[in-house]
Order: structure tokens, then sequence, then C-alpha cells
């Protein structure tokens, strides 16, 4: 495939020159995947000058923090991934249900800079992307473009922003103290399912050939870093759970579709422990379940369209999830009231609800998802169900007070608490969740070629090839040969013999 960063050799020695060039002025080094991957692969050296280094600042060293391993200070490394294994009394299901917080990673507490890095770090080292002349363009609704913005500023290069304009006020804040200029920000109209309209600016964008588009829904390093940073950390998680309990099995792994970067993890999950794969939308807009549209507020997922580094023949599952869940859960989770009648009346321990705050509107999505997996096939307490917290709940601020004025505006006290962990918790049933079948997965994949093929001009022989697990598996030789060029460039800079 062609302009989907699947390159493994150098395209252009002008560019790859530019981009040493500034390397070695800046004293830039790039991580290989591998060691994002299994970060005690970093020397002593690198760990030893990430202690003095700000993990909110655009410094070049905050690269090598783009993983999964830091702990919740964020300056040094965890020996485990850190999450939350939530209790029955909180879900009210057997199966343990285990979210791993994204909000760990550096710059933007969000784990889509990992899936940013992954899509820039091929492009310079292949020659494709010249950090003193070209823009990096980031299409996302919202935290991948704030993630490519921060590696852009890293790297000394300009990072455009392109995102609907409804998304949250917290989103813009952050993106406004990180771009260069103000026109950096591009806003798109609509919000979460509104994503042709980011690409259609995109398209414009692009006529100019200074603005490269690092477009996630297609740019399969997205799902390489995924299913190597994210599959093993998970893993790694699920380990040390089985070490206490060898009866454990990892039945599940949940993700909001969004970009399907992060459903990758889940190709290296079933491959190693057979796990299901279920990939979650918003019920507001049911893609996947019902060829369905609509808006929602399920912010970070984008949906009316099936991305095309999703592996929909390898999906097991599909769930529908409510916005209107997703706001007064996250109420719920995120007040004081709301942590206070969960510990009070459902005796969650304080030490779960006082990790609550690392659950973002996304990421309570896939915790509702997997209840309602976990009641749809009846999973005993052996079950594990692994899932991810993309962000938390400080990019929703601004969002849970229009929430609490909506739906109450009389105050949301212990009552409304109670009303709303019975509606959207305890209630959750096995309704809008598919099992899907050969049929089911053909006609979830189909959709995506009226995107793909029709509007952004992938060949259909491309297109086609995705239907096939040989291609994926095949997909996964990159990684290594991307590592090697890292190396290499990093030699070439002379920057990495510096630490």
């Amino acid at each position: 495939m062609t302009g989907l960063g699947l390159e493994r050799a150098v395209v252009d020695r002008g560019v790859y020159g530019q981009a040493v060039a500034r390397f070695r002025d800046a004293g830039i080094v790039l991580p290989t995947f591998a060691e994002l991957a299994e970060p005690l692969r970093m020397s002593p050296c690198v760990r030893t000058a990430l202690a003095g280094v700000d993990a909110d600042a655009p410094h070049p060293m905050n690269l090598f923090r783009v993983h999964w391993y830091n702990r919740a200070d964020r300056r040094g490394h965890a020996t485990i991934p850190e999450h939350v294994v939530l209790p029955k009394a909180l879900t009210g299901v057997d199966a343990q249900i285990v979210v791993v917080f994204g909000d760990r990673f550096p710059m933007i507490r969000s784990h889509k800079v990992l899936a940013a890095y992954g899509c820039l770090a091929p492009r310079i080292v292949t020659g494709q992307f010249d950090p003193t002349a070209h823009r990096a363009v980031w299409p996302s609704t919202g935290n991948y473009a704030r993630g490519g913005v921060a590696i852009s500023r890293i790297l000394g290069c300009r990072g455009v922003a392109v995102l609907p304009e409804g998304m949250s006020r917290e989103r813009f804040a952050w993106l406004e103290r990180w771009v260069a200029e103000p026109g950096d920000i591009v806003r798109t109209p609509g919000t979460e399912s509104n994503v042709k309209e980011i690409y259609d600016r995109c398209a414009e964008l692009q006529r100019d050939p200074a603005n490269i588009v690092f477009n996630q829904f297609c740019e399969f390093g997205n799902h390489l870093v995924h299913y190597l940073c994210t599959g093993r950390a998970l893993a790694h998680v699920f380990e040390s759970l089985r070490a206490q309990d060898a009866s454990l099995r990892l039945r599940a792994f949940v993700s909001a579709s969004g970009s399907a970067g992060t459903l990758g993890a889940g190709d290296y999950l079933k491959e190693r422990y057979g796990t299901l794969i279920a990939a979650a939308e918003a019920l507001e807009c049911p893609t996947m379940l019902y060829n369905g549209f609509g808006a929602h507020n399920i912010q970070g997922i984008g949906d009316k369209h099936i991305p095309l580094i999703h592996n929909v023949m390898n999906t097991d599952m599909v769930v529908g999830i409510s916005d209107r869940s997703t706001d007064q859960v996250d109420l719920l989770f995120n007040t004081p009231a709301g942590r206070d009648y969960l510990t009070a009346h459902r005796r969650v321990p304080a030490l779960v609800t006082d990790l609550l705050p690392a659950l973002g509107l996304s990421s309570i999505c896939n915790v509702l998802a997997s209840i309602k997996i976990a009641r749809y096939w009846r999973m005993p307490p052996s079950d594990v169900i692994v899932t991810v917290a993309t962000d938390g709940a400080a990019m929703y601020d601004t969002e849970r007070e229009k929430a609490r004025g909506r739906d109450f505006p009389d105050g949301f006290a212990a009552v409304a608490a109670g009303e709303v962990y019975a509606r959207h918790v305890l209630a959750a049933s096995a309704d809008h969740v598919l099992e899907t079948s050969l049929r089911d997965r053909e006609r979830i994949f189909n959709l995506g070629y009226f995107t793909w093929v029709e509007q952004q001009g992938v060949s259909i022989d491309e297109f086609q090839a995705r239907r096939g697990q040989r291609f994926w598996t095949g997909l996964r030789e990159l990684v290594p040969a991307w590592d090697q060029m890292i190396t290499e460039f990093n030699e070439r800079t002379g920057a990495a013999t510096n630490r």
C-alpha cells in the first residue's frame, strides 16, 4: 500500500538528510518500538536523564516516556503498568474488569501520544517527513491531535491539529498552549461523529505539499504500535494477576473503536490467550451494529465510518453504549457526591474510588461495555476482561457541568448518584451486544468501502487485501525493520552517543 506509512526503506535521501541534520543539531534521539514496549531496554543513562525532566514539558527526552510503564507521578518507571481491578461492588458482575491507565503518558495524559509517535517515527526514518520544511497535520477527535502536536513540538516542527469544533473546551485549551500559531488549530463542523468533515479539511490542506497528513484512521503504524506496545503491556498486567491466581483466564479485551488503533492490542492478546476482541461504539451512532448514523458525546471515538486499520474480520463482538450513560456515570465516578455514594452505599473500597478520576468519557464507555459483555457471557470470577482508560476526567470538566445542568438541575447528590448507578451500571444488560458471525464481519468490513475506496482513493485491491489475517500478520515484519532504521538514524545523528 502506498501513502499509508508502510515503507521500510528510505524514500527520499534529501529529506532523510535534512531530518538527520535537524536531530543532530537539536540532540534528539528516537526510541525504538521495542524500547517503548519494554522500557527496561532503555539505557541507564536515559533513565537517569528522565528523572530531571518534567513530564509535561516539550522536552525531547519525553519521547522515552511514551509507554505504559510510567508511574502516577510520570517521573519513574512502574514495574507493571498501573491499573485498577474493579470489584463486583462497583461493576455488579463476577468477572474481573481490569482498567489500565492511559493518563500516565507524558504531555497529554493520554495513550494517544503513543499512536502519534507510531505514525511519525517511521515517516522520519524512511525520509518522508522533513522537520525543517514540512508541517505535520494531525486529524482526530482530540487526543491524537494533541499527541501529534506534542510530538511535533518536541521535534522542532509545526504541528497542525484538525478536530471538530464541538469537542471539549479542555482539549482546545491544551492545544492553544502548545501550537506555534493559533491557525494551527483547525476546527471542523460537528462533534464526534463528523469524521468525514475532518477528512475533507485534510484533503484541502494536503494540496500544499508542505503539509503531511498523518491520518490515524489509515496509518498502519497506529495499529502496529498498539499491537506491540499496548498488547504487551496488557498481557503483562494479566500475567501479574495470574501469578496470584493461576485459575484466571483472559477472556476478553474491550476498546471503543475510535481510530481502531488500540484494537490492535486485541490481535496480540487473541494470538497469545485466545482472547475475545470487543469493539464498543456509541448507541447514538451505531455504525457497526446497525449501519446507523447520528451524533453523540462519547468524546474520543469517531463514527459513521470503519477505519482502514480496523482488523474487522478478527473482531468477535460489537457493543453499543449510550452517551447518556457515559455522561451520567462520569458524574458518578468523578464528583465527590458520586464517589461518596459508591463508598458509603455500595461498599466500594476508597482505594478504588480514589482512582476513578483516571477514567474519562471513552474510558467509562469501555467499562460499561465490559460489564455488558460479562453479563452476555455470564462470566465467572475466574474470567478477566481487560480494557484501557484512554484519558482521565480532567479533560471533561466542562462536559460534566453540561451534563449536571441538563440531567440534574436540582443538583447531583446521593439520591441522584443511586439512580445513576442503578440505571446505568446494575441495569446494564446484554442488549445492543452483537456476537459477530462471518456475515456480520463481512457486512462491517464492506461498510469501509464507501470511505476508503470511493472517497479516499484506496485501490480496491489494497482494500480487499485486509480481509485475510495473513495481511495483518505480515505487517508485523515492519516493526523490526523500522527499529533497525531508527537505530541507524540515531547513529547518523550522533545524538545517542551523548546519552
